[in-house]
């Protein structure tokens, strides 16, 4: 064939076609998406203390001033693909008002916490912020913390295999597959727990395999350093 102009635009082609079928797409990166449109929440608890320990001076002092004693708080309902998820939605109406953010400091005490879930994950809920928080409290609600994981006054040492089975000894309905303990420098971070848009608990395999590999992980107490 004297001409190979044409058998090289058809490769060229199909090479730029196997590109973008590869490529992740964009929800699974985590960027942008449509609000409203996901498969599933994770409710994140932070334990409070690692938190405060890790950020040091830079932590919020709503959350960590002196005299704080938080164990588990909530640090948000984020939705999610069964791939990656979505955040910083475009929205159209009103950021959360001040009495908004002020009514959620008992369960997320950082107003700069409570915005920032807001912009990140709230935004791709398809709901207004009103009814976001109260689906992040409703979703609070549903998860009966552990009676040995209530209090943040004594250090601990634990597995993350043993804190899944406290929440979940504690949680009609949940199940291994459903939740994941992180753990951050050696400490508990934070436990995620997936639940559907009506706040059932259900199994999530990506978030699954994110949990912590240690065999140990401390549970600092509150004001531990």
């Amino acid at each position: 064939m004297q001409d190979g102009a044409p058998v090289r635009a058809v490769v060229g082609a199909l090479v730029l076609l196997a590109l973008a079928l590869a490529a992740p797409s964009a929800e699974a990166q985590g960027r942008g998406g449509r609000a409203g449109d996901f498969d599933f929440y994770v409710l994140a608890l932070s334990w409070s203390p690692s938190y405060c320990a890790n950020a040091g001076e830079r932590a919020d002092r709503t959350q960590c001033g002196a005299g704080k004693g938080y164990a588990f708080v909530t640090h948000g309902l984020w939705p999610q693909y069964e791939r990656g998820f979505p955040r910083d939605c475009r929205v159209t109406g009103r950021n959360p008002t001040r009495a908004q953010v002020d009514g959620m400091l008992d369960i997320m005490p950082s107003p700069g916490l409570v915005r920032h879930e807001w912009r990140t994950h709230g935004t791709c809920s398809g709901l207004d912020p009103a009814s976001y928080f109260g689906q992040v409290r409703a979703a609070y609600g549903r998860v009966v913390i552990p009676e040995e994981l209530r209090s943040a006054d004594e250090d601990r040492d634990m597995s993350p295999a043993d804190i899944e089975r406290a929440f979940i000894g504690a949680n009609r309905g949940m199940k291994p597959s459903g939740i994941a303990v992180v753990c951050k420098g050696g400490a508990l971070q934070e436990v995620r727990i997936c639940m559907t848009d009506g706040l059932d608990f259900r199994p999530c395999a990506e978030v699954d395999r994110k949990a912590c590999r240690a065999e140990r992980i401390s549970v600092p107490a509150a004001g531990s350093r």
